[in-house]
């Protein structure tokens, strides 16, 4: 039966990001977006272990209003890092109302934009600080492709991208951060549904199907296997062709 050592974890985990820091930006801060998520929080929380409070910056980028930002700050102020607030709303809006006079707007599409104009708002951040930007994303999602591209699924460096939402979970309990912020039910924020509504099955489920081989019910594998072979693409840097001038 697997056995997650949550202890190991952070320390292998926290030694990986100092060794990345000592090689890509030695001296630089981390800067995530904040959510209020388990995600950006574990990862908050092990970049200040691993880095020291003062060299992590947290960005909150509600979009108008948004009623949950108070976990945001709840976490900014449970590690007592420095954060900023970017209010994303008038940016969304205003590149929607361009892109819809030109061509109509599907219903991803409209989706999708709010976490690509964030990436972009994090990386304008960090560009200004001389910082380098932590990917949030985790195994779970990251396998059945639950991420917008070139949205939250991109960054400088990926400290949980190994880690199950089970595993992020048990990190975020062993290092101390408030349950509300570790068992926050996962929802993207936009569409009003949580991320397991959208996936049709459950992460708990998924989980155990990545760790342990035990198949959730025949038409949730079914869910689990398509999504993955759709999202592969995700996961690989984008393909360029080989040309060869000597030929």
């Amino acid at each position: 039966m697997y056995h997650f050592d949550v202890d190991r974890a952070i320390e292998d985990c926290c030694r990986w990001i100092q060794d990345w820091f000592a090689e890509n930006g030695d001296g630089c801060p981390a800067v995530l977006g904040v959510s209020g998520g388990k995600d950006s929080s574990v990862c908050a929380a092990l970049l200040c272990r691993a880095l020291g409070t003062h060299r992590v910056i947290g960005v909150l980028m509600p979009q108008g209003e948004q009623k949950d930002i108070s976990d945001s700050q709840l976490l900014c102020k449970h590690l007592g890092i420095t954060n900023v607030t970017v209010n994303v709303g008038e940016a969304v809006e205003a590149v929607k109302r361009s892109v819809s006079a030109v061509t109509p707007m599907t219903e991803q599409a409209v989706i999708n934009l709010p976490p690509r104009i964030r990436m972009t708002t994090v990386y304008a951040v960090s560009q200004s600080v001389s910082g380098r930007v932590a990917n949030t994303c985790n195994l779970s999602e990251d396998w059945v492709g639950y991420s917008t591209r070139w949205g939250d699924s991109v960054g400088d460096f990926a400290p949980l991208a190994q880690f199950t939402v089970t595993e992020v979970k048990a990190i975020g309990r062993a290092l101390g951060l408030p349950e509300r912020l570790v068992e926050k039910p996962p929802s993207d924020g936009l569409c009003g549904k949580t991320d397991e509504d959208n996936l049709g099955f459950t992460y708990s489920e998924l989980d155990l199907y990545l760790r342990e081989g035990i198949e959730p019910a025949p038409e949730k594998k079914a869910i689990i296997d398509r999504k993955h072979k759709m999202n592969l693409f995700k996961l690989k840097m984008m393909p360029a062709f080989p040309f060869d001038p000597t030929k």
